[in-house]
């Protein structure tokens, strides 16, 4: 595993041991950041799942402004610090260790540019539940302009809709998918 491109171009990167973590492959990150390139620089980028933080480094890489980091598996985050630390990345980042709502109701009323999440394949009550609070027009995370995605098995479909996301995209690439969700305003009444 490695960073695709930018600042820390073709350096390796650490994965969590054992099966617990799936580090998004590099194919799939290169495609993942072929899509977004245009939006990365200056973004602000929430890594959810964050297993490895091979897509938030990468994002970093690519110069997003800053990157938050969600993972609550010790054996995880002491790999993602490894990495910042190998790379000699010091700041434009947090990492949040008690998990993604917590992240996210910490960053709720600041939109984020970007939102990449990867839960468990097996774990469909993980991707409603933060697709489903991302949606949530009262947290006021995902703007106008936000672009959500994310990794998921081409098997386990996700849905079209999530409260205020709307999903405009889907690619496939081998038994991983990724979804792409935008802000959609509610309708009126």
């Amino acid at each position: 595993m490695r960073v695709i491109a930018g600042t820390y171009r073709s350096r390796p990167l650490q994965a969590p041991r054992g099966l617990e973590t799936r580090p998004t492959s590099d194919r799939l990150r290169e495609t993942l950041f072929n899509v977004i390139a245009m939006r990365v620089p200056g973004a602000t980028f929430a890594d959810l799942y964050a297993g490895s933080g091979a897509v938030g480094i990468e994002a970093l890489s690519r110069g997003a402004e800053e990157v938050f980091f969600a993972e609550k598996n010790p054996a995880a985050v002491s790999v993602i610090r490894a990495n910042l630390r190998t790379l000699g990345v010091r700041g434009g980042f947090s990492i949040e260790l008690t998990g993604v709502a917590p992240l996210l109701k910490r960053l709720a009323g600041k939109p984020l540019d970007l939102i990449f999440l990867d839960p468990p394949y097996y774990d469909a009550e993980e991707y409603r539940k933060t697709l489903t609070l991302l949606g949530t027009a009262e947290m006021e995370l995902v703007g106008e302009d936000s672009l959500v995605i994310a990794e998921h098995t081409r098997k386990q479909p996700l849905l079209d809709t999530y409260g205020t996301l709307q999903r405009t995209r889907t690619l496939q690439h081998g038994d991983a998918a990724l979804s792409f969700y935008k802000f959609a305003a509610p309708p009126t009444e």
